[in-house]
């Protein structure tokens, strides 16, 4: 593992009236120092500036979706136990001024075309403040079955159509944008089918970042982050199968995307 790393923890303050404030990096008190394998500071941040009772809403594939409950009545369920549930339960601790509210409809084995064909239903009419989208793994795993590469126009001409359509229900959205992402685990550790999952990995990336820029979103870099943190504990240390997390690995994007939005939101 790397180094240690200092941390200085942002603490909320009750104040007898209610108010809530988070602590300024010149008044924050120093934590001990700690070992962290992700690089990634662990509650050292600062918070995104999201509108309050703004509406969150999450778009992926089984990665995003990880049995959120379709019964929205039931909120033991929600939003599932992906990163989806770990960024809203810190930032509903952290800004419960904010009253967020939180959705998460990412749906397992879907493609870009998948959420083309819903993007109505389960974004549009939704009316989201913040998106943000993850998917194209299983663009990628349906590419290699078919012993053909990714449809890279296909994928850029839906995946622009989604932030389009989406751009033009609201100017003022705000996008983020993630990278798919795999590691040498179980299946893919063997060099041929790492070099094909990782192959057409790498073609879609650029295109991810080509959208950002286009639509003006902040784009999370989850491959890097990955390789990464691969580079200092083990790949199967954050993913269990090659393509899914494992909970420190929703927790690595979890921290990641605080990190982004918070910056890039300041």
């Amino acid at each position: 593992m790397a180094g240690e790393i200092k941390r200085r923890v942002f603490l909320r303050s009750s104040a007898a009236a209610g108010a809530a404030a988070i602590i300024c990096a010149g008044r924050a008190e120093a934590a001990p120092d700690r070992t962290n394998a992700s690089g990634v500071t662990g509650y050292d941040y600062r918070l995104p500036k999201i509108k309050k009772g703004a509406t969150l809403l999450f778009q992926g594939d089984s990665i995003t979706d990880m049995k959120w409950g379709r019964n929205q009545k039931d909120r033991n369920h929600y939003l599932g136990h992906s990163y989806v549930y770990l960024i809203a339960s810190r930032l509903h601790t952290d800004m419960p001024e904010a009253k967020l509210s939180f959705l998460n409809r990412g749906m397992s084995g879907h493609t870009v075309a998948n959420l083309k064909a819903r993007w109505k239903k389960d974004a549009l009419d939704l009316k989201p403040d913040v998106l943000s989208i993850l998917i194209g793994v299983n663009d990628v795993g349906r590419a290699i079955r078919s012993k053909k590469g990714v449809d890279l126009e296909a994928f850029e001409a839906d995946y622009r159509s989604l932030l389009a359509q989406s751009r033009k229900a609201n100017s003022e959205l705000k996008i983020v944008l993630l990278e798919p992402f795999v590691l040498p685990v179980t299946r893919l550790k063997e060099k041929t089918a790492w070099d094909a999952w990782r192959g057409q990995i790498d073609k879609i990336r650029p295109l991810v970042a080509k959208l950002a820029s286009d639509y003006r979103a902040i784009l999370l870099k989850t491959q890097d982050i990955f390789d990464e943190a691969a580079g200092r504990a083990e790949p199967s240390h954050w993913i269990w199968d090659g393509v899914h997390p494992l909970p420190q690995g929703h927790e690595l994007i979890a921290r990641n995307w605080i990190e982004a939005t918070a910056k890039a939101w300041a």
